[in-house]
Order: C-alpha cells, then structure tokens, then sequence
C-alpha cells in the first residue's frame, strides 16, 4: 500500500470515515490485494491516524464485503471469486439492457449529447492509458443511461450494483486488450440509443456484460492457477 493513500483523506470528514474511504478505494483499485492482511497498526500509521478508527473502518468493511473475518488470524481483503462476481453481474446484466431499452424512449436531446461526451471521454481515457480514469468515465457513462431512464428506483438500484460491481470492472479495466472492444460497445449502445432501436441496445448492453464476466472469470482461474474454461472469443454480435 502506497504512502499517496493519505492524498485522499477530507479534512471535513470524521477520522472513521476517512479511513474507510481510503481502505475502501484501496481495495476496489487493487492497491490492497485479495487475501491480504489488514493490519491495523501498519494502517494507522500509513493513515497518520489511531487504530481506532482504523478498525471501526475495517468492521464496516465486512459488512460491505470487501474485507473477510478470519477467526486466529485478523481481517483480510476479500477474495475476488466466481460466486460473488456472478451474483452481481447476473442482476447488472438485465437492468442494464432494461435501462438501454428505456432510454431509447425517454433520453433527452441533452442527454444524448452528454452520452456522447462520454463516449468521447471514455476513448480520451483509453487513448492515454490511465487505468483509474478508464473506470471512473466506464461509470460516467453508464450513469448518464441509467439517469435518461427516469426511473429512480432503478437508478437507486444501478449505482447500488455500480459501487459492487466497481472491484470487478477494475479488474477487467486493467487489461488493455480489452479496451478497443469497450470503446465498440460503447458505440454500439450510444448508436443504438439514438436510432431508438431498443432490441439492439439491450443485446448490446447485455454482451458488454457477458464479456466483462469472461474475461473476469479469465483472470480468476489464473490468479488460482485453475484452466480456463471461458477461453471462447470475445462476444461481437448482440445476440
């Protein structure tokens, strides 16, 4: 864990919350790996605060899931497995292509400009190659899908999945073959939104999904040194 963690400290917050909101971005950006132990004197000290907070941090954590309890042996990071990145991108998959379809009909003219800012900035951010920013316009985009919905229950329910789904689609993010075929989902979707071709943009947004979870499930397997069974190539069609 780098020492630039305190760089995201907010005076204005109370020291708890500031300890979680640093540990949190940590782990979600993989500055803090899977199985790795939390230590909270080492924390503190890298935090320039008590172990107090630090703790309160890690316990609130848990509850979120990103941090595991292990009897004997003190808190870790939770492991990135198949199980939970299913359960979350199981329940994504079909809102998404539910928000797609919804704003073909309700989008605004304002909002489909903002869409392809984002669009733009999302390939800005590809171009350089700057990870933390590729992810942050990835949810950028998808925010402005989901806001042209209207619907704020399903709003509510995407940006609760969106701060779950973060861990994994940083992952996926960090893989740079994988960028060119983003920044064509992307078009996919933002052209069919357009053209309020509702069939497509939900097929779009769902095999935008489909490829996130193979490459994800990838990466697992060999981070575990398991074969591979989700070597098929990536999806192109929007079947």
């Amino acid at each position: 864990m780098q020492n630039s963690m305190q760089t995201n400290m907010d005076d204005f917050l109370p020291l708890r919350d500031v300890a979680f909101n640093t540990l949190r971005q940590a782990i979600l950006t993989g500055e803090l790996k899977p199985g790795e132990r939390l230590m909270e004197i080492r924390l503190a000290d890298k935090l320039g605060v008590s172990r107090t907070p630090v703790r309160e941090a890690i316990h609130k954590l848990a509850l979120e899931g990103l941090v595991t309890m292990v009897p004997r042996h003190g808190a870790e990071v939770a492991q990135i497995t198949e199980k939970s990145m299913n359960d979350v991108l199981e329940v994504r998959r079909a809102l998404d292509a539910l928000c797609a379809e919804l704003a073909c009909d309700r989008i605004t003219e304002d909002e489909l400009t903002a869409l392809k800012l984002a669009c733009d900035h999302f390939e800005q951010c590809v171009a350089v190659k700057d990870t933390r920013k590729i992810a942050q316009a990835d949810v950028a985009l998808h925010d402005i899908i989901a806001q042209a919905t209207g619907n704020q229950r399903l709003i509510q329910l995407i940006h609760n999945l969106s701060e779950q789904m973060y861990r994994y689609r940083f992952e996926y993010i960090k893989d740079s073959s994988q960028h060119e075929g983003l920044v064509n989902e992307h078009r996919i979707i933002y052209q069919s939104i357009v053209g309020k071709d509702k069939e497509t943009a939900a097929a779009a947004a769902r095999t935008h999904i489909d490829n996130q979870k193979k490459a994800i499930i990838r990466k697992i397997r060999l981070d575990q040194g398991c074969p591979s069974e989700a070597n098929s190539p990536r999806q192109t069609d929007n079947g």
